[in-house]
């Protein structure tokens, strides 16, 4: 590995080694006390002290994220192509799209409550709805980003409209569709916090909402730094795959270093 490579991979480390050195020193030079804002050190020491339950309600959270997020696949990736596709699609679905957006999801956690009760169902519906948007938004994009003279020049050669679609519609667009991958798993951790908080006894929202009843803020901070590790993972995994799969898309780029 070269040295300017390990230079730029090291960055993000240095930073955050950094951020958290600061934080340190605020904390401490101000005295400020740990029910205001926790040192990083105290941080630590509670989340080794809870390790298991916290652990324990991180699994949780990560299962109902990945189970909406993958829902929110599926489902955004079939509704994207059918809104690509079809300019009639387009005018019909995209103003409930926008719509349903703009609702707050935080105020359907209530009426999914209502519907399926207290737990893990609310968490992963309010995950799915959070994060379904950006894919279907970025996949119909790609779709109607395809020049209209290479659309033009493929008919001219025989080609349908499926043909296009599938040879070049769809490869095109993933570029699109894994950028908003990186988008949506960090808004699907979002939507099941949110739902935990508000009606669940399990999961790192929940945690969070005892934590803070009892004003222990370390703990509470703990389980941010939990929600967060797991989401620079998935966001890096994303990331591989992007790189991996679309990698055409970025020739040039050091994005592909």
């Amino acid at each position: 590995m070269s040295g300017r490579r390990l230079f730029y991979n090291s960055v993000p480390w240095l930073a955050t080694i950094f951020l958290f050195l600061l934080w340190e020193i605020i904390c401490r030079e101000f005295s400020i006390p740990d029910f205001i804002l926790p040192k990083p050190s105290s941080i630590l020491e509670t989340a080794l002290r809870f390790k298991q339950p916290i652990l324990q309600h991180s699994l949780h959270t990560l299962m109902t994220t990945l189970i909406g997020f993958a829902l929110a696949i599926v489902g955004g990736l079939l509704l994207g192509l059918m809104i690509g596709a079809s300019p009639l699609v387009y005018r019909a679905l995209y103003p409930l799209l926008i719509g349903f957006n703009t609702v707050p999801k935080v105020a359907v956690v209530p009426i999914l409550v209502i519907w399926f009760g207290v737990g893990t169902i609310p968490a992963i519906i309010t995950a799915f709805a959070i994060s379904f948007f950006p894919i279907v938004v970025n996949v119909a994009t790609g779709l109607a980003t395809i020049e209209p003279e290479l659309r033009d020049v493929l008919r001219s050669v025989g080609a349908s409209k499926t043909q296009i679609l599938t040879k070049i519609g769809i490869p095109r667009s993933l570029p699109y569709l894994f950028a908003s991958f990186k988008i949506a798993i960090t808004l699907a951790f979002i939507g099941s916090i949110v739902s935990e908080t508000v009606a669940s006894n399990e999961g790192i929202g929940y945690l969070m909402l005892a934590a803070s009843s009892r004003f222990d803020v370390p703990l509470a901070f703990a389980g941010l730094l939990a929600v967060a590790a797991m989401g620079i993972v998935l966001y890096a995994i994303s990331s591989a795959f992007e790189r991996r799969m679309t990698r055409w898309a970025f020739r040039g780029s050091d994005l592909v270093a």
